[in-house]
């Protein structure tokens, strides 16, 4: 049970918004990911230390997607990492905006050659390179090459409404003046709209 008392923070409960549709709210997603293209995903180790790394997620992504695909090399510790704890968390900044958005959910290994083929990418290639002992080539059939899949059980982003000059001047009023300042929007994708989105949503189609 949550012990958080909503009435001592102000901000967040403004800034909160209820009124879109799941469609509109994976819209919103889907724009804050493309902006930043790099998200940093968080991974658990067995000593309970939490480990960070850059990532980009692949695309084309779907209209209703909400799993994020990664195509990564197996023999790296994040490996290690997801095989003790699924768990993980996906984040993207958009320094431009301060939109950011945040992925919790589990992540699931494969290698799956259809959504290999799907993302695959001359790009990609460059970061495994062709060992030249003719089985690792560095290339989709690359025995390294897998995919991890972060299936989201929670997606919360920050959209912002307002320019930085606005915003900081804005800021500077509402500190003189003790109003709460909220210049964006925080919206919440639900488990419950998360997996109404799955019966149309598949990464592999």
């Amino acid at each position: 049970m949550s012990t958080v008392d909503k009435n001592l923070d102000p901000y967040t409960a403004k800034a909160e918004k209820h009124d879109f549709t799941p469609q509109q709210k994976i819209d919103g997603l889907h724009a804050i990911i493309k902006a930043a293209g790099t998200g940093m995903l968080v991974t658990r180790s067995s000593d309970g230390h939490l480990h960070s790394r850059a990532m980009a997620p692949a695309s084309p992504y779907s209209p209703t997607q909400t799993t994020l695909v990664f195509i990564a090399n197996n023999a790296s510790h994040k490996f290690d990492e997801l095989q003790n704890d699924s768990h993980v968390n996906v984040s993207f900044y958009d320094s431009k905006t301060t939109d950011w958005v945040s992925v919790a959910g589990t992540a699931k290994i494969s290698q799956d050659k259809a959504l290999i083929k799907k993302h695959w990418s001359s790009l990609i290639a460059a970061y495994f390179g062709d060992l030249k002992d003719g089985v690792h080539k560095g290339n989709e059939d690359d025995p390294r090459v897998s995919v991890i899949e972060v299936i989201p059980t929670d997606i919360r982003y920050w959209k912002s409404k307002e320019s930085s000059i606005t915003r900081t001047l804005e800021n500077a009023i509402d500190a003189a003046t003790g109003r709460v300042s909220v210049p964006g929007e925080l919206i919440q994708i639900t488990k419950q709209e998360i997996e109404l989105t799955q019966g149309v949503n598949s990464t592999s189609a």
